[in-house]
């Protein structure tokens, strides 16, 4: 209780710094993101047990890596501080999620390895610039709906509320484009399931370095998916659109079936439209853990608190590992799940009277050092807990950024599970491409094979 207080007076502090939704911080205040704050807005100290460290930069190092390779991982050597099940968690209670909790009572094999906490989320200086100038430039439109004066990555380092601290993760960092090779599986209470594989070529127009720095242009993210298997999904292609603000300019979708033969708009690519290859598991907004647009919801900034959180997955990540070991039945596979006690803030949103989703609750926890969901949980209009959503992160590091391998949400009514971001067994992302914008247009989903 004495570290959660600790927590939230920090916050408040913060927080006090800032007058109205609205308000751009003054230089005095942005000084502290080089002084108590690191570039991107944590708390640089750790916390009084040393159970957080220091944020440092460059204080890690990293193995050799060349074009192509998974990323070593850089603590294989390291061993759980602490391994919580049902019979101990009781113990661990105020630094675990309601889901986790949950899931620790239902599923007896389910357990938590939690490892010394390795603050790795780290980003090249031109992002670090630009996180700066958007602390004095930055500002909310449109009810919360809109960002202008912002550019490259979080908008709102010392964020003044949830809307702000959600805005950060929707535009954090993830490089200026990257081409991926992933799979994706819905697996059963049995352990069954079948691969689904997918390239996808994004490019980040928010964070392009040639975007002029102050641009009012709204378009922030487009990409272009194609499905490689199964072979009855084979050639099915997704464009999207994603604009800074839904309100102005919605999200706009195109698809390819191999079997029609032609392209259509997609209207339905928004809110609580289900993932169709998630068998309705995922929902659209649940894509990159949350995306597009808030007006359904009333958002609420509770503050920060320290919590057990997935963090450094590159066992998850590692190409010595085969699917099966990972996607086991009920839940992922814990001896290659890594656990650290991270800074969260925490944001509840609840659904508008008047308006309709097929949830009635969520609960964010974005890591402080990444502005990165890093758990979700998400409620029915009864207050029962439905689904958990967790992501597991690396560092890219020669970019370097901070990102999931693998994003996974369980079905806690259901006991089923969809992960997605599986590259194990594919091709490693590439950071390297330079697509042309002209290419991510309705016309180039019939040319593509």
């Amino acid at each position: 209780m004495i570290r959660f207080i600790r927590c939230m007076v920090c916050t408040l502090l913060i927080l006090m710094s800032v007058s109205n939704a609205q308000a751009k911080v003054n230089a005095e205040q942005a000084q502290q993101l080089q002084q108590a704050l690191t570039p991107v807005g944590a708390e640089r100290a750790g916390n009084a047990e040393g159970t957080i460290p220091t944020w440092q930069a460059g204080q890690i190092e990293y193995p050799p890596i060349k074009p192509g390779m998974h990323h070593p991982n850089p603590f294989a050597d390291d061993q759980p501080r602490l391994v919580i099940n049902a019979a101990n968690m009781s113990a661990h209670q105020s630094k675990l999620s309601a889901a986790h909790q949950l899931m620790l009572q239902r599923y007896p094999d389910f357990q938590l390895k939690v490892y010394p906490t390795r603050r790795t989320a780290t980003y090249p200086q031109r992002v670090y610039d630009a996180v700066y100038q958007n602390a004095l430039h930055a500002e909310l439109v449109e009810g919360g709906e809109g960002v202008i004066q912002a550019t490259t990555s979080s908008p709102f380092p010392i964020p003044a509320n949830a809307h702000e601290v959600m805005w950060n993760h929707k535009l954090r960092y993830r490089g200026e484009a990257v081409q991926t090779h992933s799979g994706s599986a819905v697996v059963d209470s049995k352990g069954r399931y079948t691969l689904r594989k997918t390239d996808t070529l994004i490019k980040f127009m928010y964070s392009d370095p040639q975007r002029d720095q102050r641009s009012q242009d709204e378009l922030a993210i487009m990409l272009l998916g194609s499905t490689t298997a199964p072979p009855k999904l084979a050639g099915n292609k997704l464009l999207v659109h994603e604009f800074i603000n839904a309100m102005k300019e919605p999200r706009k979708s195109w698809i390819h079936l191999s079997g029609q033969r032609r392209t259509r708009r997609a209207p339905d690519i928004a809110y609580d439209a289900p993932v169709l290859i998630s068998d309705s598991i995922a929902l659209v907004d649940n894509t990159d853990m949350f995306s597009g647009a808030m007006d359904r919801f009333d958002w609420t900034l509770k503050g920060k608190r320290e919590l057990f959180v997935p963090y450094n997955a590159y066992a998850l990540h590692s190409d010595q590992r085969q699917y099966d070991e990972l996607l086991t039945a009920t839940h992922l596979n814990p001896e290659v799940l890594r656990y650290e006690l991270h800074r969260v803030w925490v944001v509840e949103a609840t659904l508008k009277k008047g308006f309709r989703h097929r949830y009635g609750k969520r609960v964010f926890y974005i890591d402080e050092d990444s502005w990165q969901v890093a758990l979700l949980e998400q409620y029915d209009g009864k207050g029962n807990l439905m689904s958990l959503a967790e992501g597991h992160p690396i560092n890219y590091y020669e970019k370097p950024l901070f990102w999931y391998t693998v994003e996974v949400i369980y079905d806690l009514e259901k006991g089923i599970y969809y992960a997605s971001g599986l590259d194990n067994q594919e091709k490693m992302y590439d950071f390297s491409v330079n697509p042309n914008s002209s290419y991510f247009a309705p016309a180039t989903l019939s040319r593509l094979r």
